[in-house]
């Protein structure tokens, strides 16, 4: 039996309260693993739900934010820090060690770096990235998409594993709310905006889920705002619950991405619904989107606006079961445990 450490990162709690799509993957997984007959260990934040009995003695920065109301700049490093020194009294109990945090574990690994796996759930294209990688090169890295791949140096590379669910999380919908659906922080990246004008051209009312984003906060007031009506009405963060009933009863969602995104998990949340992905063509959006089948690429607003018309043709129970297929937490912990015995046996990241 492999016994694998799978170490989430310190912002949310394990599993997530309504946001945090890196924590509600790493639950996912290590679950999925679990069931597979694999010996996980969890290290998470100490406010963590988990049924996996979480390591960590320190809370979330979520869980501080929310106690003092402001913290340090200073705190992320010392929670990661904390988290890594009890990582590192354990090494010798695990045979592969699964980081899903930022940079510190890659020197604390030391030489168990080739034993271990990294995957990074943000963009891989910028500086930090580029100077991480060059100083790490015996550091094997999961992708999440081919598209975030192609931005991992050759010898990083220890294969592509794109995201998965929980398959009995959320259920089929009849898509008979007579709206639109947005999820997705409030931010530049996301274009909450977009979506509102491509509805409103569309004649449709949209309804909007998701944060504002801590490290763009003005731009839910200067953009969004502005926009919302008795037809763009936004809800706020949604849970589990609460999100699988907004896309359970959308017509569509619109997922108007302006970056490269590495994967974009509520794409497969809309398709574990049976609703209809209309996504703009960045980064893993074809990947994840198959066009005529689970959604529409597009390229514009215009393009939007046209897919918004086909989508009804499209069939709801077709969009779960290619969900089924292709987006479950058990496929995604087949995948990882495919690269955890290769890394375990010796083999090349």
């Amino acid at each position: 039996m492999l016994r694998i450490a799978q170490v989430a990162p310190n912002i949310f709690p394990v599993p997530p309260l309504d946001h945090g799509g890196t924590e509600r993957i790493v639950q996912d997984l290590s679950v999925a693993l679990r069931d597979l007959g694999v010996e996980v260990t969890l290290f998470a934040p100490s406010d963590s739900a988990t049924e996996l009995n979480p390591v960590g003695n320190l809370p979330s920065l979520h869980a501080l934010e929310t106690r003092y109301g402001s913290v340090p700049p200073s705190i992320p490093a010392v929670l990661e820090a904390a988290q890594m020194e009890g990582l590192r009294c354990r090494l010798a109990e695990f045979d592969i060690v699964h980081c899903h945090g930022e940079f510190m574990h890659a020197v604390m690994l030391g030489e168990r770096r080739p034993r271990s796996l990294t995957t990074i759930h943000w963009r891989v294209d910028e500086l930090d990235r580029e100077l991480f990688f060059a100083a790490f090169p015996d550091l094997p890295v999961a992708a999440i998409s081919r598209s975030q791949e192609s931005g991992i140096p050759p010898a990083n590379r220890a294969g592509v594993v794109h995201h998965g669910i929980a398959e009995n999380r959320y259920a089929p919908g009849a898509g008979d709310g007579g709206y639109l659906a947005f999820v997705g922080r409030m931010t530049d990246q996301k274009r909450p905006d977009t979506a509102i004008r491509v509805a409103q051209a569309a004649g449709r009312p949209i309804r909007l889920a998701g944060t504002v984003d801590v490290g763009n906060p003005r731009y839910f007031d200067t953009y969004v705002r502005p926009l919302l009506s008795d037809e763009a009405v936004y809800v706020g963060p949604l849970g589990d619950r609460g999100k699988g009933d907004l896309l359970q009863g959308a017509e569509a969602l619109l997922f108007p991405v302006d970056w490269p995104e590495p994967f974009g998990l509520v794409m497969i949340e809309a398709m574990a619904c049976g609703t209809p992905v209309i996504a703009w063509n960045k980064g893993s959006v074809p990947e994840v989107v198959e066009n005529g089948v689970t959604g529409f690429v597009v390229a514009s607003e215009a393009e939007a606006v046209d897919a918004i018309a086909r989508a009804r043709q499209l069939d709801r129970h077709a969009i779960r079961r290619r969900f089924e297929t292709r987006f479950t937490a058990r496929r995604m912990a087949e995948d990882y445990l495919a690269i955890y015995q290769r890394l375990a046996a010796g083999g090349a990241g």
